[in-house]
């Protein structure tokens, strides 16, 4: 028990993504994201679609899998500095529903763009391309290695 403190977890970042309403805040945003560019008036559809796939992918790998520790002073004696937010994610536990919304989500948004750009060679290769930087850090044979020494400290 944490004495002092407005929630009994150690550490927040755990389950923040499974809080009421945060998938729908999540499609909302990306919703938006995508009504903002296709409100742009020099952008066709098939580039308005791959922009809102390139900054939603450059997003979540930034907020998932980039950025380690977090904002919140923990008692876990600095375990979760350490981590990302993708493994701190229901305490590195695979396979759960929110780790399977935030995995089948980018999935859904490239196979849109995919449609709405009629499979051009260049957008297809730039949604690919975003997709696999987004897919690859969530596989479980992944979880807490850290390739080419990239973000180990």
């Amino acid at each position: 028990m944490n004495v002092g403190v407005a929630h009994s977890e150690v550490n927040p970042n755990t389950r923040v993504m499974n809080s009421r309403g945060m998938w729908l805040t999540y499609a909302l945003g990306v919703g938006m994201l995508h009504i903002v560019l296709l409100s742009i008036p020099f952008f066709s559809v098939p580039v308005a679609w791959t922009l809102t796939n390139l900054i939603h992918n450059l997003g979540m790998y930034v907020f998932l899998h980039a950025v380690k520790g977090t904002p919140f002073e923990t008692p876990d004696q600095g375990k979760a500095r350490l981590l990302t937010h993708w493994e701190q994610l229901d305490y590195g536990v695979q396979f759960t529903s929110s780790r399977k919304f935030f995995t089948i989500s980018p999935i859904i948004l490239y196979f849109l763009a995919s449609f709405y750009t009629k499979y051009d060679p260049t957008h297809f290769i730039l949604n690919t391309t975003s997709l696999l930087t987004v897919l690859i850090p969530k596989l479980p044979q992944l979880h807490g290695v850290r390739i080419f020494g990239i973000n180990k400290y």
